[in-house]
Parts: C-alpha cells; structure tokens; sequence
C-alpha cells in the first residue's frame, strides 16, 4: 500500500472486468478484446523490430556518415519527447479503441511512403528522418491508450501475466528483429521496413473489432481543460510516493544497463569483433527477457514487490561486476543473459501494481508522465556509454555504471511504500482515487 491515502473503487476508479470473487478466472487466451490487443500489437513488435534493425543501415546508406546517421535515429526521439505528455491527455479523453485505430494507421501509412519512395529510388534522408518523428509521435498516443485498454479488458489479478505476456512479444521481436531484417535488407533496402507497415496495419485493424467498452465515460475528462489535465495527472503522479521514486530510481536502472550494453557493443567493434558476434549479445539478453517471461507470472504471485525488485536487480549488479572482471566476450554474452531473467518479472508487476491502483479516466497521462522518464533516457545511455569508452576505455564503463547501479539498488531498497506492496490478490485494496480538484 501506498503513503497516500486509499479508497475503494469509486465512479472514477472502477473496477477492470469486474467478476465474481468467488469464481474462476477465464484463462486470458479466452479474452476475445485481449486476444485482439495482443495479437495487433505482437504482429507491430515483430513488424517493428524487423525496420528498426535496417534503418540505421538505410541511413548510412543514405548520408554515407555515421554520424548525420546517428542524428537521424535520434529524431525519432525528439517526437516521442514532444508527443508524450500531450498524448497522455488525449487518451484520458479520446476513445481509445478510436484513438489506437488513427495512430497506428497514421503510423502505417508514414512507413508506406518510405517503402514507396525507396522502392522508386527516391527515398532521402529528410523523409526517412520524417518518419522516424512522425512514427514515434504516432507510437506515443498508442502507448498510453494500449496501457487504459488493458486495464479495461483485463481482470486485476491477471494484470501480471498479460504485462509478462507483452515482455515476451517484445523479447521474442528482440531475437527476431535482427536476423530477419539482415535476411530483408540483402534481398532489398527498403524490404525490411514493410515489417512497420504490416505490423502497424494489424494493429488497427485488430483494434477495430475489439467491441468491448475501452474507457469510462470520457465527459467529465473533457470538461477540464487539457492543460489543467495535465497539471491533474503531474499532480497525482507526484502524490504517489512510488510513482516518485519510480521516475528518478528506475532511470537511473535503465541508463546503467542500456548505457553497459552500449559501451560493450562500441569497445567490441573496436576491436574488430565480426559484426554477427555483436549482435549476439543482443539476442542472448532478449533471450533471456523471454525465457524470464514465462516465469514471471509465478513470481509476481508469490513475492511482494520490493522483494521482487531486488530479486530482479541484484543479479545484474553481480553480472556487471563479473564483466568488468572478466571483460571477455564469452563473460559478456554469458552473464548478461543470467543477469537478465527476473528483468521481465519486476517489469510486469510495477506496470501491472500502476495500472491496477490507478483510476481509469487518470490511466492515459499517468502511462505518458511515468514513461517520458524512460523516454528521456534513451538518449542518455549512448551519451553515457560512448563517452565513459571514449574517456577510460571498458573497465571505465564497466566499473562506472556497476556503481550507479549499485546505489540505485541500495536507494530502492530505502524506498517504503516500495516494500509495502503485496502481491496481486490485495492490490485492489490500495486503489487511489482521483486527486482533489
């Protein structure tokens, strides 16, 4: 339970697919409206993955320099930066089966173009980095109104294993992506990024005949104005002393590992390891997120949070403390594999715990606040990987970010309300309500 003061589901905070306590949940592959979501968005992981491991190689191809290619990725950023907070809002107001629907063919028809204009030769680099933006705008109003539909569709209980379920799609098009855009990319430049187009098509079409309600009555939402809703979600987010903790401690976990994986990538084209064996260490790290998917659901149902998450984190400082040990390639693909398998546990059982507490017209901006945090430090880990290797060499990067690590496991571990979430069965009892006008 939260520091804040809780209260019953109210009209504002209503239940997600109320049933009867006392009967047996459906398995979640019986969920029609769930099965639809998911099926969209894991064709999109698939499709998604696939173009993204050919757009860096599309850009050099297109510039002829590393670096106006590195710039071009990190347009896509600057969108989703400016898009994120906004799109919160909109989907606290908006239907959100609607509001899935326009994004993801907005987003569709953006990857089209550029499969067009590069199958005519035409493609450049300002209309790749125009997609780039307009993609990532595109996926920052898909993500707060997936997060609103879940809650919607799914029964609080099984909160954990659908979140498990999505860290699977994900790690699965982790393992996929490369391989199978490699594959494309021979055959044609532009192959690989009808992955996007088909990927995002499915995810609308699914949408489209998801029938089931998902949002409350959106009139009371749109009687605040945006701005005022976005100081309202700003509001609520920082009343929550998990949620607070949640925006400074878990940045720090994903600058310290994405910014690890970076620096060893970067030190091990350096030293002309063939570029195969690089990705490897990628596909062993996704691996594992799926491997640690399946168990996942177990452990969210029998450890409490704050247990979890150290369960979760402290393997990962072992493993790093092995590698700048070692600081060997076979250290390298062997530990962050070991390290990485409670990640999707600790994962399912935070977005599941926000999403089950959280009231649902609030469900929207709290998505968006809370991942503008791991959205503004995407940017970060590269910068602090590159410049760490660039500085000091590996052991730098290695033994650096072991102790930003480190701290941070040691700053959760003093976080309360962190240790004072149970396990699924009580988080109904610690649902907030809306704040105070």
């Amino acid at each position: 339970m939260t520091d804040t003061q809780v209260a019953a589901p109210s009209s504002t905070a209503s239940e997600p697919a109320t049933v009867d306590a006392t009967e047996p949940l459906a398995p979640l592959r019986r969920n029609r409206p769930y099965v639809l979501l998911m099926s969209g968005l894991t064709t999109q992981s698939l499709g998604g993955g696939v173009a993204r491991f050919a757009v860096p190689l599309l850009a050099l191809g297109l510039t002829g320099s590393a670096a106006a290619a590195g710039v071009i990725a990190a347009v896509g950023q600057v969108g989703a930066l400016v898009a994120t907070l906004p799109a919160g809002v909109v989907a606290d107001r908006t239907d959100r089966r609607r509001l899935v629907v326009v994004a993801a063919s907005a987003a569709a028809v953006l990857w089209a173009s550029a499969v067009v204009a590069a199958a005519l030769g035409a493609l450049t680099a300002w209309h790749l980095a125009a997609v780039l933006c307009g993609s990532a705008v595109a996926a920052a109003f898909l993500d707060p109104a997936i997060s609103g539909a879940f809650r919607a569709v799914v029964p609080t209980a099984q909160l954990p294993t659908a979140y498990a379920t999505a860290q699977g799609r994900d790690a699965v098009a982790g393992i996929a992506g490369g391989p199978v855009g490699g594959l494309l990319y021979g055959v044609a430049a532009s192959l690989p990024l009808v992955g996007a187009v088909v990927g995002h098509a499915a995810t609308a079409v699914c949408a489209w005949f998801v029938r089931a309600p998902l949002n409350d009555d959106v009139s009371e939402a749109r009687a605040t104005r945006p701005l005022g809703a976005l100081r309202e979600g700003l509001r609520f987010v920082w009343a929550v002393p998990l949620f607070r903790a949640s925006l400074g401690l878990f940045v720090a976990v994903n600058v310290a590992v994405n910014g690890m994986l970076v620096g060893i990538n970067l030190e091990l084209a350096r030293t002309g390891t063939p570029p195969v064996l690089i990705g490897v260490v990628g596909t062993v790290a996704a691996g594992a997120m799926l491997l640690g998917a399946f168990g996942a659901p177990a452990l969210v149902a029998r450890l409490r949070l704050g247990a979890l998450t150290v369960l979760a984190l402290v393997p990962i400082v072992l493993a790093f403390v092995g590698m700048a040990l070692l600081q060997t390639y076979a250290a390298y693909v062997v530990l962050v594999g070991l390290g990485m398998l409670v990640v999707p546990a600790v994962n399912s059982a935070m977005a599941g715990y926000t999403a089950a507490i959280t009231p649902d017209r609030m469900q929207g901006r709290l998505a968006s606040v809370l991942g503008l945090s791991g959205v503004a430090a995407m940017p970060l880990a590269p910068l602090v990987g590159g410049t760490l290797l660039e500085v000091g060499g590996i052991g730098v990067v290695l033994w650096t970010l072991v102790v930003l690590l480190a701290a941070t496991v040691v700053g959760l571990c003093l976080v309360r309300s962190l240790w004072r979430v149970g396990t699924p069965d009580t988080w109904a009892d610690d649902a907030l309500p809306m704040p105070a006008e």
